[in-house]
């Protein structure tokens, strides 16, 4: 790339600049929104006030348990209602929609109204994870940045830049995973990739990933054991469980709007559906209690293969009714988290029949999980190169770069068959906006045409 003047250097400068910022905000706000889930968490199930750790798996639920996920269903719909409404949603689409058609403006508000709601729909058992509301709070942040009187010059494509870096800075925060973070503001933020918007996002994540290890964040957020790669003919099983998972992500995604669809036709205002939507939330949590919340340990288990068949298969079914609900009815929360949950979970589950019925292949369950686990993202989002980095880098290992690609790819493929729309674009789609589905390269074009 050729910056042909002083102005476009100094820009540059001065976007690297807000971006390292960014960087710092964005980690910040994160931890602010992990201890808020785990505050509401401790208040709503344990009845006192702390930021410890918590894990559903270990607390007794009654049936008094099923009107605290309708507690914050209300509590949600009244800041939607009455603080802003861009507060619904997973965060991703709507920030997807500022940089497309709303000229990279977010309002203030969304900066504290996001992470607030979100941890209170999580912290009372729904089924979502905080990375779609920091990749939000993210964005918001730079776009709020990139707004201010230091900036006064500051084109529509400066703010996209500082709204894809805060947003990316907001992932890595939350993972701890860097490259999938910039990869993920280009696919579905930017796209477009030249270093006068990459070089930002960069420092942004850079300063995001030196906080999280100086923190004493160090490890993968889903460590898996190393193991010797031992793949020959188990590959073309590999490749079935990344097709079969990315048919399974477009019934997930379509079954996502279906629910929507139906709570429009809802004779009462949307204020109240999230309260509904807690209602089945608390009720699959009676019968499924790893339903609830986050659910990162999970995915953890599944890709340690350290569940049964039947425990498996329970947390993607009762995991999905209560997630398509709640996120049907509006309410805040992200999908990656359950994205994930979904596929580790469906694809330990086949690589448990494939053990079974084609004991020779050597079939590694690990792997299974691990390959479904991204499928699943890759089929839902299309974000194919976000979604195999992701794998590589939330769990630490380097053996599963060949199945990852095969299943990744079958998935897309799939999902370019089944979908026309990806659960990122679905929302926008419907409104009549048209969301590109190639990146390109704006400075090379230029030159090229010079």
């Amino acid at each position: 790339m050729f910056l042909k003047n002083k102005v476009e250097r100094r820009q540059l400068w001065i976007l690297c600049l807000a971006s390292a910022l960014l960087g710092v905000m964005a980690t910040f706000v994160a931890q602010i929104l992990l201890g808020g889930i785990s505050f509401f968490s401790n208040l709503f199930y344990l009845h006192k006030f702390s930021v410890e750790e918590f894990h559903f798996t270990n607390i007794t639920l009654t049936p008094w348990s099923i009107a605290i996920p309708v507690v914050g269903g209300i509590l949600v719909g009244l800041i939607a209602r009455f603080g802003s409404a861009g507060i619904r949603g997973h965060g991703i689409p709507e920030a997807m929609e500022k940089v497309l058609y709303g000229d990279s403006r977010i309002p203030r508000r969304i900066t504290f109204l996001k992470p607030f709601a979100s941890a209170l729909a999580i912290g009372t058992g729904g089924p979502f994870g905080a990375e779609g509301p920091i990749i939000a709070t993210g964005a918001s942040l730079g776009s709020w940045l990139g707004r201010l009187k230091i900036f006064s010059r500051a084109s529509s494509k400066d703010r996209k830049i500082l709204l894809a870096a805060g947003a990316a800075a907001g992932m890595t925060a939350i993972f701890g995973t860097p490259l999938s973070a910039v990869f993920i503001s280009i696919e579905l933020l930017l796209f477009e990739f030249s270093a006068s918007t990459f070089v930002p996002v960069v420092v942004a994540v850079g300063i995001a990933y030196s906080i999280r290890l100086a923190a004493g964040f160090t490890h993968p957020v889903f460590m898996m054991d190393f193991m010797p790669a031992e793949f020959g003919y188990n590959m073309f099983y590999y490749f079935f469980i990344g097709a079969l998972t990315g048919g399974v992500s477009c019934f997930v995604s379509k079954l996502v709007f279906w629910v929507e669809d139906q709570f429009e036709k809802l004779p009462i205002h949307w204020m109240y559906w999230p309260a509904l939507g807690g209602i089945v939330v608390g009720v699959v949590g009676l019968i499924e209690p790893r339903s609830l919340g986050v659910g990162y340990d999970n995915i953890t288990t599944a890709l340690h293969a350290k569940l049964l068949i039947s425990s498996a298969l329970a947390i993607f079914f009762w995991k999905l009714v209560s997630w398509a609900v709640a996120l049907g009815s509006g309410t805040s929360g992200g999908t990656l988290a359950p994205l994930l949950t979904f596929g580790s979970s469906l694809g330990l589950a086949l690589g448990i029949i494939g053990q079974d019925l084609f004991p020779e292949l050597g079939i590694r369950l690990e792997v299974c999980a691990l390959v479904g686990m991204s499928a699943m993202f890759a089929g839902a989002t299309r974000a194919i190169l976000t979604s195999t980095v992701f794998a590589l880098e939330s769990t630490g290992v380097g053996f599963g770069i060949a199945p990852l690609l095969l299943g990744n790819s079958a998935a897309y493929l799939i999902s370019l068959i089944f979908m026309k729309e990806t659960i990122m674009t679905e929302k926008l789609a419907r409104k009549g906006k048209h969301v590109p589905s190639e990146y390109f390269h704006v400075k090379n074009e230029s030159l090229l045409k010079e």
